[in-house]
């Protein structure tokens, strides 16, 4: 009987659990983690934030991966002082104001939960400045509320917000994102595809305390130069263009431009980077539909590149359907996704029938410059070079990649230039090319070790962690480091910095195009002219275009390596039409480009390799760094790795004179005076 009596107590039911409402604090940090779900996720919401303050220029610093520092800068409008007490509160924005708003909305943010979630799972602080103020503002935020009133401070243009400590009081989620070589792998990929979207923003991203930016991107004109610029050359030459357009209201209404890879692109992995109505997004269907396309037209190039731009009507696209605004919902998806499947399927079969094969960079070694310096001594004749060319083509050796007659170019056919477009002026292009891409030069090395030997570690430090006060004349500026004040050469720390950069970034520099090519030969021709007492001479004139004659066939000869080397671009009808970017949105003083290329005509000592490198990047060097623009002569003679030589007369001249070159040492104590 007592069993019996158990048994019914032990099926009798249990009480369902009674409902209780959630502690504010504990629903915010559940929606902050499924919001914030990885550093990538927080990244991409301030950048899309500063895009939409219709920022020019977006700076993202990241350490650790993101979990200890994400720092995003930008040059945007701002934030009203008046807004920052609900700046971080959930669901206030300035996006929208009813739910009918979000039918036609084209901002990238909308919810107002972005910042809200970051300051319950990390620490927030934001300074901004908005246009007319004296002052910016500095306020921190927690738990979607300020912990101080906001406080006064100097900034420069736009909002930079940082979280510091990210998941600090979510354990479990903070021990699963401890690789953080991976998760800034995945900012950098973010960043990556903003960039080639947004031409007109400049990007930049790098770990906390790297000196080179791992995304580095400035505002151009060209995807294809965007592209270049981010994923290398090796992928832009690869690329072909794509376009599709439907106006039919009753199908779908719809357009779309990208660039597919081609045939000769061959990877491990799918690249596709799609962007609907700006917003960078995920599509499976349409990531699956192509990848089909692939597979069955061009079998082994199955893992392409892809970029797509689709712009639909607002009222067409649901954009409120995921949390991290990763995905969206599109009207008449299948017919979009068919329309797109078929024109890329019809493009590849198009370009499917030729197959285009690239050159690759051969390093010359020591013995192939020995071999080369033997042959020319003991065939200095012309007749030498034209029993060359008779040679048939597959017995030929490469033997001197300085030698025209060895040279891989000459099998090849030169690619017509004249798809390019001529812009009005001075346009920044983005050409630098993959690191692993650069050329190898033992010399390059030394001369960067000898930078690194010789550097002072105090003068470093005083650089490094001063602070700028201001300009005491044209010349010296005055610096604070510790108690101590110091008045900066300017023009001598300018022209050892701009030196330094032409090492650190030789062989894939970016380009600044010159809107009309300038004739190298009247470049040192006025050159010339500046520098002689009696211009009008009627001798002097004939010297003058004799020298600058010389000088111009020697450029276009070297044309093809400092082209490579230094993006110096001389054509072959001796026009000067692209010069480098030595540091980023900075533009050198294009009166002096006469100057510089007298120097490289007439200073530069062709004949060895490493005094030829520190030559040629010291007159960069020099040619970038900042003058004053009211002293001709500014005071302190810099950094000058080579004397300033008179004109040749002619090319024996010149050649008795190509090893007499000196070298003049860098005089730290010619930078800093203590005051």
């Amino acid at each position: 009987m007592e069993m019996e009596i158990e048994a019914e107590e032990e099926q009798a039911p249990m009480e369902p659990p009674k409902i209780h409402r959630l502690d504010d604090s504990v629903v915010n940090r559940i929606a902050a983690g499924e919001v914030i779900q990885r550093p990538v996720s927080a990244v991409k919401e301030l950048v899309e934030n500063s895009l939409d303050a219709c920022s020019s220029s977006i700076n993202v610093v990241v350490k650790d991966g993101g979990l200890k520092l994400i720092q995003v800068s930008d040059d945007g409008h701002g934030i009203r002082y008046e807004d920052l007490p609900i700046l971080c509160e959930r669901h206030t924005t300035s996006k929208l104001s009813t739910f009918e708003d979000l039918q036609s909305i084209k901002s990238m943010g909308f919810r107002g939960e972005a910042l809200a979630s970051m300051t319950y799972v990390a620490h927030v602080t934001v300074t901004t400045i908005t246009k007319g103020q004296l002052h910016g503002y500095r306020v921190s935020y927690k738990d979607g509320v300020m912990e101080h009133e906001p406080k006064a401070c100097a900034t420069v243009k736009g909002t930079q917000i940082m979280v510091e400590n990210l998941f600090y009081n979510m354990t479990a989620r903070r021990k699963t994102l401890q690789n953080s070589a991976d998760d800034y792998s995945k900012i950098v990929d973010v960043l990556s595809r903003f960039a080639i979207h947004h031409m007109n923003v400049s990007f930049s991203c790098r770990k906390h305390g790297a000196a080179r930016a791992d995304v580095n991107s400035v505002a151009t004109i060209s995807r294809i130069d965007a592209i270049r610029s981010v994923y290398g050359v090796s992928v832009a030459r690869c690329l072909m263009k794509v376009e599709a357009l439907d106006k039919d209201p009753s199908s779908s209404v719809f357009q779309m431009e990208g660039f597919i890879s081609n045939s000769n692109y061959v990877a491990k992995k799918i690249t596709m980077v799609l962007f609907i109505n700006d917003r960078l997004v995920d599509c499976t269907a349409l990531k699956r539909a192509l990848e089909i396309v692939y597979a069955a037209t061009l079998p082994k190039a199955s893992k392409p590149f892809i970029y797509m731009a689709i712009i639909l009507p607002p009222e067409h696209v649901d954009v409120n359907v995921h949390p991290t605004k990763r995905e969206v919902s599109l009207l008449n998806q299948e017919i979009i996704i068919e329309k797109i499947q078929s024109v890329v399927e019809s493009r590849l079969r198009s370009s499917n029938e030729t197959q285009t094969f690239q050159e690759q960079a051969v390093k010359p070694t020591p013995s192939c410059q020995m071999v080369s310096s033997n042959d020319s001594n003991r065939n200095p004749s012309p007749s030498a070079g034209s029993k060359l060319q008779k040679v048939p083509v597959h017995k030929m050796v490469r033997t001197d990649s300085s030698d025209p007659a060895g040279r891989l170019h000459v099998y090849l056919q030169p690619e017509s230039c004249g798809h390019l477009e001529r812009n009005t002026s001075l346009t920044a292009i983005r050409q630098r090319r993959n690191p692993k891409e650069t050329a190898d030069l033992t010399s390059l090395q030394e001369l960067i070790d000898e930078i690194d030997r010789n550097c002072h570690s105090g003068l470093l430090d005083i650089v490094r962690h001063c602070t700028y006060i201001g300009m005491a004349d044209d010349v010296f500026a005055l610096l604070q480091h510790d108690t101590h004040l110091y008045l900066a050469n300017v023009v001598n720390l300018s022209k050892e910095l701009m030196y330094q950069q032409v090492l650190r970034r030789f062989a894939h520099f970016n380009a600044i195009q010159i809107s009309e090519p300038a004739p190298v030969k009247e470049l040192i021709v006025l050159a010339l002219k500046e520098g002689n007492l009696d211009p009008e001479c009627s001798e002097n004139v004939e010297l003058n275009e004799k020298i600058a004659e010389m000088n111009m066939e020697l450029l276009k000869q070297k044309a093809d390596m400092i082209e490579e080397y230094f993006c110096i671009h001389i054509d072959k009808d001796g026009n000067l039409s692209r010069l480098p970017v030595i540091l980023d949105q900075y533009t050198p003083d294009m009166d002096r480009v006469p100057e510089f290329v007298l120097c490289l005509g007439n200073d530069v000592d062709w004949e060895e390799e490493k005094k030829c490198l520190q030559v040629i990047s010291a007159a960069l060097g020099n040619f970038y760094a900042m003058h004053p623009p009211m002293l001709p002569n500014p005071s302190g003679d810099g950094l000058q790795f080579y004397q300033k030589r008179k004109p040749f007369r002619n090319p024996e001249e010149r050649l008795s004179c190509s090893t007499g070159m000196s070298v003049c040492s860098w005089i730290s104590t010619s930078l800093f005076k203590e005051s």
